[in-house]
């Protein structure tokens, strides 16, 4: 691994040049990995994203990690498509504003504004951004799924960044186990789910999801699906005692009731994340679904 620090890349687009900055980057067995690039800012808030450039690739297929973590921690260092990588993908594990300090829909703002900047600057990295996929697990699974079906919606996409022209939407969706309905997900959790989601759901809306009933909706997925929505793969466990099966069958059942393509797949025992939802049949899975739906051959 060799280190390059304070990385400085300057891109010309139209008749200003904003700078696009990384602090290290390093070349690992197979790829490239550009760490904290800057695709936007909130006040001194610098918002930040890893690349995972594969090695000898032009215009590779772009996927946008998203991370979970309760949407009040987490980070983008955690990234588990490196098998992805490996078979010629670029990756950008996207770093968002967390709720202890913003509440919602700074994320999705976050997250769509990163999409963005990884359209308008993908011929610098050498990425294809004809069709792009995200990805995401619990957390970062619903951000994943409300991204992919609210393309062009004006109250979510937000004003981050300095490409407001480009559009935010992505082609193919890949939910693992992330909550689909503020409005129905605490009337399913057990009493650890409660927990954990109530205070989390507080912390992220500003009260419980009732008591907000527009907020929660506008942030729930299956409330927005419609039928120009992309192809949609969901993961889930169904021992989760944190965000309950029943969250994914209800994103399942409005992709089916639209006839959209959709994949559900149940990990028998499976708990709420972990090694095995990254591992043989899920893992080919996702290659699978992404080489159908994003890599352009």
């Amino acid at each position: 691994m060799r280190p390059h620090r304070n990385l400085l890349v300057i891109l010309l687009f139209g008749s200003f040049m904003p700078l696009v900055q990384a602090d290290n980057t390093s070349r690992e067995d197979g790829y490239d990995r550009i760490n904290n690039v800057e695709y936007g800012k909130v006040g001194e808030h610098r918002l930040l994203l890893d690349l995972y450039l594969p090695h000898d690739v032009e215009q590779a297929p772009l996927v946008i990690w998203i991370h979970g973590g309760a949407w009040r921690r987490g980070s983008k260092a955690r990234m588990p498509l490196l098998f992805l990588v490996k078979q010629g993908y670029a990756i950008a594990s996207v770093d968002y504003r967390l709720s202890p300090t913003a509440k919602f829909p700074a994320q999705i703002h976050d997250i769509k504004a990163a999409v963005r900047f990884m359209k308008a600057t993908a011929a610098h990295w050498k990425v294809s951004a004809d069709r792009i996929g995200v990805a995401g697990e619990s957390a970062g699974g619903h951000l994943a799924a409300l991204l992919g079906v609210t393309n062009g919606h004006q109250k979510l996409e937000g004003d981050i960044g300095v490409f407001p022209k480009e559009s935010s939407d992505v082609h193919a969706i890949v939910d693992l186990f992330g909550p689909t309905n503020f409005m129905t997900i605490l009337h399913q959790s057990t009493p650890h789910g409660l927990s954990v989601r109530v205070p989390a759901l507080e912390l992220l809306l500003g009260a419980r999801p009732e008591k907000i009933q527009g907020l929660a909706k506008l942030a729930s997925p299956v409330e927005h699906v419609n039928k120009k929505d992309p192809p949609l793969l969901m993961i889930h466990g169904d021992q989760d005692p944190q965000v309950p099966i029943n969250q994914s069958h209800e994103l399942h059942a409005k992709y089916k009731h639209l006839q959209l393509p959709v994949l559900f797949h149940v990990i028998h025992g499976g708990f709420h994340g972990g090694n095995n939802f990254y591992q043989d049949e899920p893992q080919q899975l996702i290659t699978t679904f992404f080489n159908t739906h994003i890599r352009q051959n």
